[in-house]
């Protein structure tokens, strides 16, 4: 009988294809090398689960036959992956579990997805209930909609499950079909810079988005009824429909037709090594999110305008569900000692915070650490 399993499950950043995966369309994610680090145990008590947050250094509990949401909100993600695989028929009594993470909480690198995540993967491990990834996977997300509010894609749980080291993912939302393209940058890297300002996806505003790209493919599946989400919209038919479209459900329908181009384009660019191309995009995508689909904020558009004067950056965007959280940069290896102090220096003068840098590498997905 298994005692103690230990697992872990990596944040991930997205090189491109915001707010597409609700939508069906495509994403191009890759786990990064920042992790939660879950450890559970089967409890004394076969219904009772007691979970404690080390970092927050605050202990929850929870009765595995009445799961409903509750305070404090980090243990509604553990309560609710449990739930959800017991739905899928998984059967385990009670359990108490410890987790830690090195993902900043907030900073658009899905925290949440990786704590699920490795409860999934833990579970599974610690009482032999042989799942499925992909039954894990959606267990995870609908742990997010049913129990934290969030009505989010499958991203950020997939590329925390099936990341592979220097591997991002295009995956297809609506097939769930996917290829992994190597990342290879050559004198160029991956930088990230937190904003330090936190976002909450259960808030209105992400939810609204979602309603608003559902509203526009049912009104242009009126005129062409092949269309059965935004995935099979072209920016044709939303020009077709514009009498009968509200303007900004128009406005945010755009910025998602326009994302999936841009992420099949960059699959190319990875391809073919053509990094500037690659960067051209993410500015692109960047201002999409700022100006269409409305999801910055000034600290993120004014690291991105920061950027854009300095040749030694070849692209960058916000990333992530938006209002806060990191920049995505590419950046020459010689520069990114500078840039991360001029940027942290004008950054700090404009708003009076620090930003956190992180250079990332592209790791492997959730997995089990230890059993005993």
């Amino acid at each position: 009988m298994i005692k103690e399993v230990t697992a872990q499950a990596p944040g991930r950043i997205n090189i491109i294809g915001e707010h597409t995966d609700y939508n069906l369309g495509f994403v191009l994610p890759a786990a990064i090398n920042k992790f939660t680090t879950v450890t559970l145990r089967p409890s004394e008590d076969p219904n009772l689960c007691t979970i404690t947050a080390l970092d927050l250094g605050e202990t929850a509990t929870f009765d595995l036959r009445d799961p409903k949401p509750m305070e404090p909100g980090w243990v509604n993600y553990i309560m609710g992956v449990a739930a959800e695989l017991q739905k899928s028929g998984a059967q385990f009594p009670g359990f108490t579990a410890s987790f830690s993470g090195t993902i900043p909480i907030g900073g658009g690198m899905s925290s949440s997805a990786a704590l699920e995540c490795s409860v999934a993967v833990g579970l599974n491990t610690l009482f032999d209930l042989q799942l499925p990834m992909d039954t894990m996977m959606y267990a995870a997300q609908m742990a997010e909609h049913n129990f934290v509010g969030t009505k989010c894609g499958i991203m950020d749980m997939f590329a925390s499950m099936h990341g592979k080291t220097k591997q991002a993912m295009l995956l297809d939302c609506r097939s769930m079909e996917y290829e992994y393209f190597p990342i290879d940058l050559g004198d160029y890297q991956l930088l990230l810079l937190n904003t330090n300002v936190s976002h909450s996806l259960a808030g209105s505003a992400y939810n609204e988005r979602r309603a608003a790209c559902e509203k526009g493919a049912a009104i242009v599946q009126q005129k062409f009824p092949e269309v059965t989400s935004l995935r099979d919209v072209t920016l044709s038919m939303l020009e077709a429909c514009k009498d009968v479209l509200d303007p900004l459900v128009a406005q945010r329908c755009r910025y998602v037709v326009a994302e999936n181009d841009r992420v099949l384009a960059a699959t190319r660019a990875l391809s073919t090594g053509d990094h500037v191309q690659l960067g051209k995009l993410l500015y692109e995508t960047h201002a999409g999110l700022q100006h269409e689909y409305e999801v910055s904020c000034p600290e993120l558009d004014f690291l991105v305008a920061f950027t854009q004067q300095r040749p030694q950056v070849l692209g960058a965007r916000m990333m992530g569900g938006g209002f806060g959280g990191c920049t995505l940069n590419i950046v020459h290896k010689a520069a990114v000692t500078e840039l991360i102090d001029e940027a942290s220096a004008a950054y700090r003068e404009a708003f009076g915070r620090d930003l956190t840098p992180y250079e990332v590498d592209i790791a492997e997905g959730a997995k089990v650490l230890s059993v005993s």
